[in-house]
């Protein structure tokens, strides 16, 4: 215990700056709120979530106005006369045109309804000036792809997945920001621990050394143990130089991932006490299919490749209608060309057809490729999703056996430590050797730090488990956000 608080005194009195103490919680909540990869993480979901409201409002109506205010034209132009000769004529007028439009596009055929209403204007500026209005009241238009892919019906099944892939990617990332924090902070912990060690070592050496030279002078030790205490002292002297520069090191690490800025210097808690949770195999399993990104990741990938082939082969031949039905009517006031009397019927229908008569198997080929290219997306799906469940199988026994790892380390290092002390007491009256004394603190440093790295392990399994679910095994609750709320800053 007496060694134990002096390792802790050193440690408050390492650096002659501000200190702050921080617990584990501290840290993740400041990597959550500021680190880069939280932002990074962070811009890749207002990323996917604007894409997915732009493919929302594709299936909503959008209303557009064109119009050409004005248009100016003096120029010549050919003019075929009567005889057939040809002539040019001079053009001097002024025009104007607008158009309002209400445009839906049908998810369940591809096509686009449009709803239209216009008006032009044309003045001539020579000759008799007179001038005409146009207007097309209401014209109703329906265009049609035939035997094409319906883009729209497949992005009404692969945008929904790929929006819930991104917003569980991002709660994945954020706990993926939460294991390099604990990576970081365990770090620091090991090095100040490493320091603590290395200045007890150090004045231990140095005390032993002067009891070892008292004993060379009355020939109680030989030359050899003198020479081999003091070439520990040296050694000790050596490891506290490294491991002030590893301190400093790993404390500048953790600041700049945090975003502390002037830091300082920060004194990590060590977080001793380790939540009693095991997680069986199956119910790990359960939660990570259904709420890790991987499994929407699958069920893009594999709509996309579908996608893919049924494109091809709407390329194999591409046939478009398109018909326009309403009113139209001209006259040379604007009012009177809006009376019923003089509107005309007005109706269009067009049939493209584009098919390619020889293009030497290309279309063909192009869609054996999309076939083969899905296959091959299948066969790599199948072979991760096995991968996937042997990883949650491992995480999971690691998981569950680092508890009973914890708590070895931890009577380990009581142990050590006991053994240590009484080493010392009895180099000091004669009872061991230097060789004996050594291998106690190489057993009481390792032990030390063992018992930090096994607390490292434990809380990386646990965060990496969480990553994989998104539950929070302590409140037995999945981890979800308001993804509104975070994308628009609230």
């Amino acid at each position: 215990m007496k060694k134990y608080l002096l390792m802790l005194s050193l440690f408050i009195a390492l650096p002659a700056v501000a200190q702050r103490t921080l617990t584990l919680s501290e840290a993740i909540a400041l990597a959550r709120r500021q680190s880069v990869d939280a932002a990074v993480a962070l811009n890749e979901l207002k990323a996917a979530y604007w894409e997915y409201r732009t493919y929302r409002a594709d299936l909503l109506p959008e209303v557009n106005f064109t119009a050409t205010l004005p248009s100016y034209n003096k120029s010549y132009s050919r003019y075929q006369q009567d005889d057939g000769s040809y002539t040019f004529v001079r053009n001097n007028n002024l025009g104007m045109e607008g158009e309002l439009s209400v445009d839906q596009n049908v998810w369940l055929t591809g096509g686009k309804l449009s709803l239209t209403t216009s008006l032009s204007y044309i003045r001539q500026l020579n000759g008799n000036k007179q001038q005409q209005f146009m207007n097309v009241p209401l014209s109703l238009t329906f265009t049609q792809p035939l035997f094409g892919v319906n883009t729209l019906k497949w992005q009404r099944r692969i945008a929904p997945v790929r929006y819930r892939e991104a917003r569980a990617s991002f709660l994945s990332a954020t706990e993926e920001v939460t294991g390099k924090t604990i990576t970081y902070f365990f770090q620091l912990l090991l090095a100040r621990e490493q320091l603590a060690i290395a200045r007890q070592n150090l004045e231990n050496s140095e005390k032993l050394y002067k009891i070892a030279e008292a004993k060379r002078r009355i020939g109680q030790i030989s030359e050899n143990d003198r020479l081999q205490l003091r070439l520990s002292m040296l050694n000790a002297r050596a490891a506290l130089t490294d491991s002030e520069t590893e301190l400093r090191s790993k404390q500048f690490q953790l600041c700049s991932f945090l975003g502390l800025e002037g830091g300082g210097d920060i004194e990590p808690v060590l977080p001793e006490r380790v939540p009693d949770v095991t997680i069986g195999y199956d119910d790990a399993l359960q939660k990570a299919l259904e709420n890790n990104a991987f499994a929407h990741n699958l069920r893009r990938r594999r709509l996309e490749a579908d996608y893919d082939v049924a494109q091809a082969r709407g390329n194999l031949r591409s046939i478009s209608l398109r018909a326009s039905v309403g009113l139209t009517g001209q006259d040379d006031g604007l009012r009177r060309v809006y009376r019923s009397s003089g509107w005309g019927n007005n109706q269009v229908v067009e049939v493209g057809v584009s098919i390619p008569l020889l293009d030497w198997g290309k279309r063909r080929g192009q869609v054996r490729v999309a076939e083969s290219q899905r296959e091959t997306v299948r066969a790599q799906l199948r072979q991760e999703e096995m991968d996937f469940h042997q990883d949650i199988f491992l995480l999971v026994e690691h998981f569950n056996n680092q508890a009973m790892q914890v708590r070895i380390a931890l009577e380990a290092d009581s142990v050590a430590q006991t053994r240590y002390d009484a080493n010392v007491q009895a180099f000091m009256i004669g009872q061991i050797s230097t060789l004996d004394l050594n291998d106690s603190q190489s057993s009481k440093d390792e032990a030390r730090q063992t018992r930090i790295e096994q607390l490292y392990n434990y809380w990386n399994y646990y965060y990496q488990l969480r990553s994989l679910t998104l539950w929070d095994y302590e409140r037995d609750e999945e981890l979800t956000a308001d993804f509104e709320a975070v994308v628009r800053g609230r």
